[in-house]
């Protein structure tokens, strides 16, 4: 398996797949998953002729685990570092959740010099913390709610979040399978990272990045999303970055990379041809 040495303290290394020909395209996972989740965008990307880049997060899947680090400044220094490792150009960034952090503050310390085009899906971005200039915004008591559930039993958090996180009921016609893989992969995420991650993800402000963005941009979001609410997130981001191109995916969850795969396929490949 590649890895790459990061340069950020504490450093540590990053696994990541790189497949295919042709364009670039980063995909950067969500929590509490992993490069794993982009199964089925990894095989329609590089059957459509796409070079098609995944990485586990530090922390996550199959990267290490360090003492720390799990903020964005961070987060996005790997991220260039796994950018000039492989001297990506012309590269499209798609950020899933937490992921699209990634992409807001890449390109608000970063730029545009490597990029052509991003996708935030289900973003938290542009900011989910609720404070006195962005009062709509989730109460600080809920995060730190996640915290101590994940501190607690961090098995038992995950075996409550994820059914929220796909919007799973019996019967629904969703694989039975889902949620058993989706927490074998949460499973390997560090218990470490699984608490500094819902602070950072549910604290940090990309109000400013997204004021960056000058290349073609694509939101998309779940309208029946319980974890990152739509009209606090995409609908937001949609407004900040000028000349985005908003999709709300009728009926899908948070999630829906896997629930919604072959509408989320169809979606980036017009949205790469366009």
């Amino acid at each position: 398996m590649p890895f790459l040495k990061t340069s950020a303290a504490p450093s540590t290394e990053l696994h990541y797949v790189d497949l295919g020909s042709g364009q670039p395209v980063v995909l950067i996972h969500g929590w509490p998953l992993s490069h794993r989740m982009w199964e089925s965008q990894i095989t329609a990307l590089t059957d459509a002729g796409y070079r098609c880049i995944a990485y586990d997060r530090r922390g996550f899947g199959d990267s290490g685990k360090p003492a720390g680090g799990f903020d964005y400044e961070t987060f996005t220094s790997d991220l260039n570092d796994l950018m000039t490792h492989l001297d990506l150009r012309d590269a499209v960034l798609v950020g899933f959740s937490m992921g699209g952090g990634e992409v807001a503050r890449y390109i608000g310390r970063y730029g545009t010099g490597r990029v052509a085009k991003a996708a935030l899906l289900a973003s938290i971005t542009p900011f989910l913390l609720k404070t006195p200039d962005n009062p709509a915004g989730i109460d600080r008591s809920v995060s730190d709610g996640m915290m101590e559930s994940a501190k607690k039993d961090r098995i038992a958090f995950l075996e409550q979040f994820l059914p929220n996180f796909y919007n799973y009921e019996p019967g629904m016609g969703m694989s039975e399978d889902l949620l058993p893989f989706s927490k074998w992969v949460a499973w390997a995420t560090s218990p470490l990272a699984t608490v500094q991650c819902i602070v950072a993800f549910g604290t940090t402000d990309f109000r400013a990045d997204l004021g960056k963005f000058t290349m073609p941009t694509l939101v998309a979001h779940g309208d029946a999303d319980r974890i990152v609410p739509f009209e606090i997130s995409s609908r937001l981001a949609h407004e900040r970055i000028k000349g985005s191109r908003l999709e709300v995916i009728k009926g899908a969850p948070h999630g829906f990379a896997a629930t919604h795969a072959q509408q989320l396929n169809e979606l980036l490949l017009d949205f790469l041809g366009s």
